[in-house]
């Protein structure tokens, strides 16, 4: 198993890895793997390692240099793949600290449904589970080379579950961050910045970096939760909701969330043509600022109760590289990039096809920090 991020950084900070040999292996991981993944469009080979060496370097790891005070580097060597060809624009934090952009992921390619696939420099992206399974989109790539380990973080953005459905369906971490928090070329406002990691401790570490936020641990636990199948409005297959549930009673079991009873059930409305209403030039907009509103005061009264809602990610298995027909992945998701609310995919388990499902985890605006703390306590009582 090749090393989560935290293990990377802490060994090249401590001179016991070099980061050069880190993004070699990485590279290598990609080349051997990638003709059938598809999970990238540009793999940057000469460039990687010349940065590579250049985090060598601050650290005093040339030969016959003498070692000097090194620099504080949180991500030091660590290989990251950035969404799209373009992905390099928001990655400026983590080059920063240390962090080797080793490639470009796929997203989806013309004529390609955005919340289906993505399209690699070699064809069709596909889920590492099951290859005639499609990985979700649209941070298609990333989701895929995290997952089959070419390398333990990768950056993605979210305008309607484009993180989390992905996260999903690898069976891996995925985080979408509050509206506004991070910068974003996305004029409407809906897509944000996200991360794609193997562990919510590197999915931590990741957000410690561009928030410049401490993720605390020790979070006391249980966080109290509200559990919805559906939101009051979609309709998740039963498998999909089987698993997810199955993951809360894990974490009810373990200590790490107790279920409460809202007040009154949570029953938002369809967020679907608020959100599509939004993203089309010219349309009528003052129904969708109706459902966003009344949507806002729901979620509001809701997390007045509890600290988190918990739903599946997904409302269905990974489909078929031939499309979703008329059934949005997206359902139980995009609520949320409406919303603004921070929400995070952890892995729930496998259904019957053998492909992975996701638990949402959904907190106040703010609260990454949150999100990401209880998703560690779940990886360390559970096993997530």
């Amino acid at each position: 198993m090749p090393l989560s991020a935290g293990e990377i950084a802490a060994g090249v900070r401590a001179r016991e890895l070099r980061a050069v040999d880190v993004v070699a292996a990485a590279l290598e991981r990609i080349e051997r793997a990638d003709p059938e993944l598809c999970a990238f469009v540009e793999v940057w080979h000469e460039e990687a390692l010349r940065r590579a060496g250049e985090v060598d370097a601050r650290l005093g790891r040339r030969a016959g240099d003498v070692p000097r005070k090194r620099e504080a580097l949180p991500l030091a060597g660590v290989p990251v793949a950035v969404k799209g060809r373009h992905g390099l624009r928001t990655a400026g934090p983590l080059l920063a600290a240390g962090c080797v952009a080793v490639g470009a992921t796929s997203v989806p390619g013309p004529g390609t449904s955005w919340q289906t696939w993505g399209l690699g420099a070699r064809g069709r992206t596909v889920n590492p589970w099951r290859a005639d399974r499609t990985p979700g989109g649209s941070s298609a790539g990333a989701a895929v080379a995290v997952a089959a380990g070419l390398v333990p973080l990768a950056t993605g953005s979210d305008g309607a579950g484009s993180v989390r459905i992905p996260a999903a369906w690898c069976g891996v971490t995925g985080l979408k961050t509050t509206a506004g928090r991070l910068p974003s070329a996305d004029r409407t406002g809906l897509a944000v910045q996200g991360v794609i990691a193997r562990s919510a401790s590197d999915a931590a570490s990741w957000w410690r970096v561009v928030s410049e936020e401490p993720v605390p641990t020790g979070t006391p636990v249980p966080v109290t939760a509200v559990w919805s199948s559906d939101l009051g409005f979609a309709g998740p297959d039963p498998e999909p909701v089987a698993l997810a549930r199955a993951a809360v009673e894990r974490l009810v079991a373990a200590g790490v969330v107790r279920l409460v009873r809202p007040r009154a059930p949570l029953r938002l409305l369809d967020p679907g043509p608020a959100w599509l209403a939004l993203r089309t030039h010219g349309a009528d907009r003052g129904e969708a600022h109706r459902v966003r509103a009344e949507n806002d005061r729901r979620l509001a009264g809701l997390f007045a109760e509890a600290e988190l809602l918990l739903t599946p990610t997904t409302p269905t298995a990974p489909h078929g590289h031939d499309g979703p027909g008329d059934r949005y992945s997206t359902s139980l998701t995009w609520a949320f990039n409406l919303s603004g609310h921070p929400a995070l995919s952890l892995p729930a388990g496998f259904g019957g096809d053998g492909c992975p499902a996701g638990l949402h985890l959904v907190a106040p605006h703010g609260r990454e920090a949150l999100l990401l703390a209880v998703a560690r306590e779940a990886e360390v009582r559970v096993g997530s």
